[in-house]
């Protein structure tokens, strides 16, 4: 991780951070990045030999966003990652994608009348939404990833710890962001128990299990046995609630031992 220099003050904080000189600051950003997504010729529309790379981090606010286009122009991207302080003195990662910009489209993310509908989060597109499931993509994907993700997280954990912090948080958006983050070394803040009710009722005779009744293309019989399966079916509103209220942290540095779906496969 780039030093800022020595006269710059303790950093702390996003806020902090952002605080320095637009270049400085930019320059210790850019490690957050995989080197892979710059380093590819593929990946690269640019006279530079790079991907366009566009920092969002305003002085005086605790919050980052980093988006890596291979064109400017170019709605997806290759890389988004959004960042933001908690005012607990954590560093929360409100969001990453990381896409593989050459594979198939599913626009999961526009609704049938072609409205942003955050991800699918606000409304569904569910024509696309079973293109997506068929071609092994997870709910709110809109193209494959290019499983760069783990690479990401360590590039993240040794930045916060730079920054002096010591605890990472995050609120995973679907099921198997979650077991994801349980992958990583992440524990719960709160929904340790929903989670280890969720994969106890997904087992068969359970409550879940009885629920994969084939009633729609997301809830077939034999879906919850995956990670994944079991990520649409929830997607699909099999628990009858919301998901909302999981929250996760990861002390910085160190991994937990927590997992929710012992050996389940994705």
């Amino acid at each position: 991780m780039k030093q800022p220099s020595e006269d710059s003050g303790n950093v702390g904080s996003l806020r902090g951070l952002n605080g320095l000189p637009r270049k400085q600051k930019e320059n210790i950003y850019r490690d957050l990045i995989p080197p892979s997504l710059l380093s590819d010729d593929r990946r690269s529309g640019s006279d530079q030999g790079e991907p366009s790379i566009r920092y969002i981090c305003p002085p005086d606010l605790g919050l980052v966003r980093v988006e890596v286009r291979r064109t400017p122009a170019d709605s997806d991207c290759l890389f988004f990652m959004q960042a933001a302080d908690t005012p607990y003195g954590q560093l929360e990662l409100t969001l990453c994608i990381i896409n593989d910009i050459d594979a198939p489209r599913f626009n999961i993310d526009r609704d049938a009348e072609g409205r942003d509908n955050c991800l699918g989060t606000l409304t569904r597109n569910i024509p696309e939404e079973i293109r997506a499931m068929e071609a092994g993509l997870c709910p709110h994907q809109v193209r494959p990833g290019l499983g760069l993700f783990r690479d990401f997280m360590g590039r993240f954990d040794r930045f916060a710890a730079w920054l002096g912090m010591d605890t990472m948080v995050a609120e995973p958006l679907s099921y198997n962001t979650a077991i994801l983050y349980e992958q990583l070394g992440f524990d719960y803040l709160t929904g340790y128990g929903f989670m280890k009710w969720i994969d106890r009722e997904f087992q068969p005779g359970g409550e879940l299990a009885r629920r994969l009744d084939g009633s729609t293309p997301f809830r077939q019989p034999d879906m919850g046995q995956s990670v994944r399966g079991r990520s649409w079916a929830i997607h699909d509103g099999i628990l009858r609630c919301s998901w909302d209220g999981i929250r996760i942290y990861k002390t910085v540095g160190r991994t937990a031992a927590v997992s929710t779906f012992p050996d389940g496969r994705w």
